[in-house]
């Protein structure tokens, strides 16, 4: 608005706007720059006729809310290359002819992976239509079958392809896209269970380009192993689930798959490490190997990665970890990026000692759940990997309190997860030594206050994402520390600590990028805190209040007003009435509704909000509600692409934080 006074005032003095005599190459500059909040694109085309114009020839994404809109707005945007209908939750043949015709030679990429209510005559119009089309995501399309598939194989030019949990599409459909659509280079068939060796052996003969594919849960065997291992350009295989999958399957891989980078085979569970063997012996070009779920690693497992010297990331999520196992990567593999051993068993200090010692070079090192770890590995941790950017762990609860003091070495973290550890004050003054971090997680961590706090806020001025669950010791004098020192912060979780308050959120309202806002349990924040929020920061657009007692129709009108970008609100437990819910209706981005246990509702207001939330795709409701709302109702919003989910909890008290983590750990034992 003040480039458009400054433009008027340039006009009456001097006759001319400025802003017209700058070329559409600086203006098209200038629009490069702006964030990713649409807000800021709509203020930019605001300020003259000619920006207005300038900006719809500068956009090439489009990601609307409703595809009744389309035609208006693709007449203004005729150079759109990617569409992304993730958002809409009702997608008609229609649509996507709209889309055919107003983009036909323009449209490179469409994302239809939350989309419902099309069909092949829709994906034929594209398809035939959009000559340009490379790239097209299905995925969670489960009412496609083969006679749609056979469709995208008009797609000549298409590259990429997602069909995740195409579950009706069989070997024939497939079939017929390998036929049609041979520069495919990114294929996932991820839950297509109707898919087996045919199909998955039709693609490797006939898509000789293939890059990257997932073919994870298909009931393949070794039928289709000899086409995928000829494939000569293939860099990342994804196998994880494929229970069909042996030893014996593996052994035909001796003589292929050298261009592999990428392997997957988590999950795997007649897989060995002879199976392996065979596989490691022709892929010497192996980066990345993930064997999460799977057999145990033992020395001889260990031992074949010997032939990998170029791996660089090895994930073993929830295996099976003997002490060997850890010793022989530790000094068979070259120089490890990253290592993740999360929910490991086995994972002791002899182990993991041994291996960071002799790992040096490790950026990502994620330790989650290994319970058996003490102060030792945290000592060998951070004295020989100074270079680590990431560290998970979560629940290692045999770490002292003292030994997170040593975390601070390795100043280049960006990623810290300490969720339910024993760290204290002391360990957080030094772990805000180190700068860069972006991501902190304590959630959990009852050692810590405001005064740790007060050291992360003064120092780690990047922070982005801070998470402080169930913190009981965390009051607004630690917020307000968070919020003058970490002004880019996106995303934030107070749920339970109690003792926050509206001070707290007028501190946050300051910390204009927040995104996320969980501040659930919180019973002393009210609606003038969460008014403080939605007049300030516009870009929100995930928010949690449930069991925020002082919340009423007070704090709903703000945000109906200033948070246009809200998608997902939980007002459970709240004292919102009809009144307040209806408000709600203005946010055209609104898709999820959380609403149980809300004395203030009734069945006509409730019907009546529904009705006005265009835009749902998600609501969680009490299953009282199901008999009180007429049937008609609940087909009219399934009908435009809304979910229901029932839930019959009753209402629940508060546990106070210590006596909640003693039940969690009696049901983890």
């Amino acid at each position: 608005m003040k480039k458009q006074k400054l433009s008027q005032g340039l006009n009456c003095g001097l006759g001319a706007n400025y802003f017209d005599l700058l070329s559409e190459e600086i203006v098209f500059s200038i629009l490069d720059f702006l964030g990713p909040n649409p807000l800021d694109r709509k203020s930019f085309s605001l300020v003259c006729g000619s920006f207005y114009a300038i900006e719809a020839r500068h956009r090439r994404t489009l990601k609307p809310l409703r595809t009744e809109h389309l035609p208006k707005v693709l007449t203004r945007y005729q150079n759109v290359t990617h569409m992304d209908l993730s958002l809409c939750p009702r997608v008609t043949d229609r649509s996507l002819g709209v889309i055919a015709g107003a983009c036909a030679s323009t449209l490179s990429s469409i994302d239809l992976s939350r989309s419902k209510f099309f069909s092949g005559a829709g994906l034929l119009s594209l398809t035939v239509r959009c000559a340009n089309l490379v790239e097209l995501d299905l995925s969670n399309a489960t009412e496609l079958r083969d006679g749609a598939a056979a469709t995208v194989a008009e797609a000549k030019n298409l590259e990429r392809l997602w069909m995740g949990r195409c579950k009706l599409v069989t070997d024939m459909g497939v079939g017929c896209i390998a036929v049609g659509c041979r520069k495919l280079k990114l294929l996932s068939l991820k839950w297509c269970v109707g898919v087996g060796d045919l199909g998955v052996g039709l693609v490797a003969v006939k898509c000789k380009d293939i890059r990257t594919l997932d073919l994870s849960y298909l009931p393949i065997t070794d039928k289709c192993l000899p086409s995928i291992l000829n494939l000569q350009y293939l860099e990342d295989l994804v196998l994880e689930g494929c229970f069909g999958i042996d030893d014996n399957s593996l052994a035909v891989l001796k003589h292929g798959c050298k261009s592999l980078k990428k392997l997957d085979m988590s999950s795997c569970q007649n897989v060995t490490h002879v199976g392996l063997s065979s596989v490691f012996s022709c892929t010497r070009c192996l980066e990345q190997l993930t064997l999460a779920y799977g057999s145990s690693v033992t020395f001889d497992l260990a031992d074949s990665l010997n032939k990998l010297r170029m791996l660089q990331s090895i994930k073993l999520d929830g295996c099976s970890v003997t002490c060997a196992g850890l010793r022989a990567i530790g000094d068979w593999c070259g120089s490890l990026r990253e290592l993740s051993l999360s929910k490991c068993s086995g994972v002791t200090d002899g182990g993991l000692s041994y291996l960071v010692i002799k790992q040096k070079d490790l950026r990502k090192l994620d330790i989650t759940c290994c319970r058996k770890i003490t102060d030792v590995s945290i000592s060998h941790i951070a004295n020989s990997c100074t270079a680590l950017s990431s560290l998970k762990m979560e629940l290692c609860t045999l770490v002292p309190r003292e030994a997170f003091v040593l975390i601070g070495r390795c100043h280049s973290l960006e990623e810290l997860d300490l969720t339910d550890n024993e760290i204290d004050d002391e360990g957080l003054k030094s772990i805000s030594t180190c700068c860069k971090l972006s991501s902190l997680k304590l959630g959990l961590c009852l050692n810590i206050t405001d005064e740790g706090l007060a050291h992360v806020g003064m120092c780690c001025v990047g922070l982005k994402e801070l998470d402080l669950y169930r913190c009981a010791g965390i009051t607004d004098s630690g917020i307000l520390a968070i919020a003058r020192g970490c002004p880019g912060l996106e995303i934030i979780n107070l749920a339970y600590c109690k003792e926050i308050t509206d001070d707290s959120l007028i501190s946050l309202s300051k910390c204009s990028k927040l995104d996320t806002i969980e501040s659930r349990g919180c019973p002393h924040i009210t609606s003038s805190g969460l008014a403080e929020i939605a007049a300030r920061c516009k870009q929100l657009t995930k928010l949690d209040i449930k069991k925020c007692y002082k919340i009423d129709d007070a704090g709903m009108i703000p945000l109906a007003h200033f948070s246009q970008n809200l998608k997902q609100i939980n007002l459970s437990y709240s004292s919102v009435t009809d009144l307040g819910l209806l408000s709600l209706a203005s946010i055209s981005c609104l898709q999820s509704l959380t609403i149980l246990h809300m004395k203030g509702l009734s069945p006509c207001g409730l019907a009546a909000s529904l009705l006005a939330c265009g835009g749902l795709t998600k609501v969680k409701l009490h299953a009282s509600f199901k008999s009180l709302l007429p049937k008609p109702l609940f087909e009219h919003l399934e009908a435009r692409g809304c979910v229901f989910q029932w839930r019959d909890k009753e209402f629940q008290a508060e546990l106070d934080p210590k006596c909640w983590k003693l039940q969690l750990e009696d049901v983890v034992q």
